[in-house]
């Protein structure tokens, strides 16, 4: 019977110290994971609709583009076989600088897109910053880190969730500060 007690004493001992301390829910470092802050908050959903949207619509119109082209480059090979060499060689050469011209602005137009993402995703970064020194001030924390350049930690120290909410009540679908993030123009 002595035995037996050792035993269970023995193994509980091994339990307990293979359970990980409970940290407090204070913490001088909280962590948060940068993309769901874009990904789960209502302006960061807006911000990427905004993008997605307007890129389907870039894509639609150069599917319209690349139609009326190659309509227009079959109608100037059938006219090949009954207009003058050197007449043709002038309307193909105008057909390629056309062309050319066109994906240089439809290139433009992508470019464009792509800082326009960009700075709105600074707009709501910047945006975001007062509202995580509020949480690192009210939890007594001294800094937040990116939860995936942490080694290990506990999930008590993410605030990500929480982020997320204040965020989303603070920011709302983000209108105001994408409204305000600077127009960028091609060149």
């Amino acid at each position: 019977m002595l035995r037996a007690a050792c035993l269970a004493v023995a193994f509980a001992g091994t339990a307990a110290a293979q359970e990980p301390p409970r940290p407090s829910m204070e913490s001088a470092i909280l962590t948060v994971v940068p993309d769901r802050l874009l990904a789960d908050t209502q302006a960061g959903r807006a911000i990427a609709e905004r993008f997605d949207s307007a890129t389907r619509a870039l894509v639609a119109e150069n599917r319209s583009i690349e139609a009326a082209l190659e309509a227009e480059e079959r109608d100037l090979t059938a006219r090949r076989a009954v207009t003058p060499p050197e007449e043709f060689a002038r309307i193909a050469q105008e057909f390629d600088q056309r062309v050319d011209g066109i994906r240089d602005r439809q290139d433009a137009k992508s470019r464009d897109l792509t800082r326009r993402r960009d700075s709105e995703r600074q707009a709501f970064l910047q945006a975001t910053v007062p509202i995580l020194a509020a949480m690192m001030e009210e939890s007594g924390a001294v800094a937040i880190l990116d939860r995936g350049s942490v080694f290990l930690s506990f999930d008590l120290i993410d605030v990500t969730d929480q982020a997320v909410r204040r965020m989303d009540a603070e920011l709302g679908d983000g209108s105001r500060i994408l409204d305000a993030a600077p127009p960028t123009e091609s060149p």
